[in-house]
């Protein structure tokens, strides 16, 4: 029998293709879950023993935070990244990890077919594809849900018939989960006016009083919470907890799907948008005009390419190579008030903060310039303007 490997999650959709694949198309199946965050140990270990109770031959799950933050989360950070300044690119970004992971396993146990449970509505069919195209042209990509285009239903008869009888009661939200996010799909979002109610977070308001917290940031990083020094990942996961106790982080976001579409979907991601904001803070204060300008700029182009699947682009390593470059004095600490369902910046500290120097306070004082100065640069700099109007003085 030929090899398929399955990009599996555990829901109905990856259920029904272990079963097509095996059923009708005679293939022996190899299942992988690639957590990016998602799933406890306990979810991990319930989602391999249902792989085998279906019929995979074998299957793996395989943990990939550290490489995520280091090949993704990091950048995005250094870029303050928000998809239509809103959208954090959870659910995006994990997903092109997510399918390298299944091609090099696919390469690792010889796999002549490659396989994914996406539908053909959506971004995530453009992001496997085209990272399994573009590493691995060689192996043949099937997708059962996206070719036969089945119901619900359809689905949930044809596992019946095969003996399997899980439970496939369709939750009232879609809930995606990952160390960068958590989107939340459900009627209201398929509408433009709609929004979400309360009880569609998975994260509710738990904590009333507010808190104040310390983020310490090394070379763009956030290295420490609260004075304990820890890695980003765990950072990360600390401060997730910390502050989803706020119902801090939720919106909708809105955007153009890769498909030429609009689209719409909540989320929540309580340690992304708060990192993301410091972050930005600190850098308004230890970088220059011109860093900042540039820099938005191409993290900007970063995350629509990251979020349209084009990771692989090599500008993609170059934009991480200025990004990188830029953090060198992106060092210091920010305090952050966290508050129910929102926070606020209260100010930073940093070696490098630039309005610390001697030059002069804005607004206040000068050390370092005469009034005579001032007005001669005054003068100077607003030429280009005094010429137009002189060469133009007969417009209306």
């Amino acid at each position: 029998m030929e090899k398929v490997v399955l990009a599996y999650s555990g829901g109905l959709d990856t259920s029904y293709c272990v079963k097509y694949l095996i059923h009708e198309m005679n293939l022996e199946v190899h299942t992988i879950l690639v957590n990016t965050g998602g799933f406890s140990e306990k979810e991990l270990q319930e989602t391999e023993k249902r792989a085998y109770e279906l019929g995979s031959a074998d299957h793996v799950n395989k943990t990939i935070l550290d490489e995520f933050y280091q090949k993704a989360i990091k950048y995005l950070i250094f870029g303050n990244v928000l998809k239509n300044n809103t959208y954090p690119l959870s659910v995006s970004a994990e997903r092109i990890f997510q399918a390298i992971e299944v091609i090099n396993y696919a390469k690792k146990v010889g796999a002549k077919y490659i396989a994914h449970g996406s539908t053909g509505a959506g971004n995530d069919q453009i992001r496997f594809d085209v990272i399994f195209q573009t590493l691995a042209p060689e192996i043949e990509i099937i997708t059962p849900i996206r070719d036969l285009k089945l119901s619900r239903q359809a689905e949930v008869e044809y596992l019946e018939n095969y003996g399997v009888h899980y439970s496939w009661e369709k939750a009232q939200y879609s809930i995606n989960k990952g160390i960068w996010g958590t989107s939340v799909g459900g009627k209201e979002t398929l509408t433009s006016h709609d929004s979400l109610p309360e009880e569609a977070y998975p994260s509710q308001l738990q904590n009333e009083k507010e808190e104040t917290i310390i983020l310490d940031f090394e070379r763009g990083e956030l290295v420490g919470v609260n004075g304990v020094v820890e890695n980003p990942v765990k950072n990360i996961q600390k401060l997730d907890e910390i502050a989803s106790a706020f119902a801090i982080g939720r919106d909708i976001h809105v955007g153009d799907t890769i498909i030429g579409i609009k689209g719409r979907v909540g989320f929540e991601a309580a340690a992304p948008i708060i990192i993301i904001k410091a972050h930005h803070l600190l850098e308004k204060h230890v970088l220059t005009k011109w860093q900042q300008y540039w820099k938005e700029q191409l993290a900007n182009w970063y995350g629509m390419l990251l979020h349209e699947g084009n990771y692989l682009d090599p500008v993609m390593r170059n934009i991480e190579v200025f990004m990188e470059d830029s953090q060198k004095s992106v060092t210091g600490s920010v305090k952050v008030k966290l508050k129910p369902y929102h926070f606020t910046l209260e100010g930073i500290e940093s070696d490098f903060d630039m309005m610390k120097s001697d030059f002069g306070q804005y607004g206040e004082m000068n050390n370092s310039w005469t009034a005579d100065d001032a007005k001669g640069f005054i003068k100077i700099y607003g030429n280009a303007n005094k010429i137009y109007h002189n060469v133009n003085s007969t417009e209306s």
